[in-house]
């Protein structure tokens, strides 16, 4: 713990008004962006995809987007759409 705080506040003046940003922006620069992204990525075309196979695309896509992997539980849970009436001929 000790590491982590001595990294957010590296040339960090505390008293200064602005040291709160400063932190914060240091904080920040520590998290893996792009791992995050690729993640988030993938929990969102499983959800897709388990979404069109339980015919709800759109639930799919929002669950997996709000809950990641929680989502696909979720998507899991909930009834199979009904399938649309045939086309008048």
């Amino acid at each position: 713990m000790d590491e982590l705080l001595a990294k957010a506040t590296q040339g960090v003046d505390m008293d200064a008004p602005g040291a709160f940003l400063h932190v914060l922006i240091n904080l920040m620069g520590m998290i893996p962006w792009t791992a995050l992204f690729w993640w988030n990525l993938v929990f969102i075309v499983v959800g897709v995809l388990l979404g069109w196979w339980r015919g709800r695309v759109l639930a799919g896509l929002v669950w997996a987007l709000v809950l990641g992997p929680i989502g696909w539980v979720v998507v899991l849970l909930m009834p199979r759409s009904a399938k649309p009436p045939p086309l008048p001929r």
